[in-house]
């Protein structure tokens, strides 16, 4: 039976955290009614909040991005000022995501399902852009920004081919990734490519 309307946000915070797991399951393709289904709301209900099945997923990709973000200037240190304090907030999240052995596989599952849903791609390219002009005011060298993300990142999947995490050492890696945000120093003498550039700082970016 499903449950009444009577709280909007908690309705469309209900039918979010609905509609992650079963796209994470389904793919974008699921049905309205099923998602309904699954967050104990009325078809008519869900609909209210979301249009169409397409508005829904975009707003799913982008409350994953959201949240995903929230978490990072969580993990940010207050009394941090040194420079590349974000992206040690952007390492800490990332790994405290992984302890839920469920968090990336839902992740990669949600952004497989959704990236074809019009509108997510340009989405989630003002994502990447947003996180490089933070990175950029971040204070730190570029390669050190460009090697301490993608090892970020490449540890939240990599446990999806390997059969599971191994706990030990990712808090090992953990540990070796922010020693490496405070120097600002190159890693190594590459030239950048002339056909690629970091992104101008934002005047917008705190």
């Amino acid at each position: 039976m499903a449950v009444r309307e009577r709280d909007p946000a908690r309705t469309r915070r209900t039918v979010l955290d609905a509609a992650t797991r079963v796209v994470a399951e389904k793919g974008a393709g699921v049905s309205i009614d099923t998602i309904a289904r699954a967050a104990g709301v009325s078809k008519g209900g869900l609909l209210h909040h979301f249009r169409s099945r397409d508005e829904l997923i975009l707003a799913l990709a982008e409350d994953m991005l959201e949240q995903f973000a929230a978490m990072v200037h969580a993990a940010v240190d207050p009394a941090d000022r040194a420079e590349g304090r974000l992206l040690r907030g952007y390492v800490r999240a990332s790994f405290d995501a992984i302890r839920d052995e469920t968090s990336p596989a839902e992740h990669v599952a949600m952004t497989a399902a959704v990236v074809n849903v019009p509108g997510v791609s340009e989405l989630m390219r003002r994502d990447k852009q947003r996180w490089e002009e933070f990175f950029a005011a971040d204070g730190l060298d570029l390669q050190r920004i460009l090697v301490i993300q993608r090892a970020t990142d490449g540890a939240s999947i990599a446990g999806l081919y390997e059969g599971g995490h191994q706990h030990q050492e990712l808090a090992y890696m953990r540990e070796l990734l922010l020693a490496m945000t405070y120097a600002s120093t190159p890693f190594a003498d590459v030239q950048q490519p002339a056909d690629w550039s970091w992104p101008s700082v934002s005047t917008d970016v705190e």
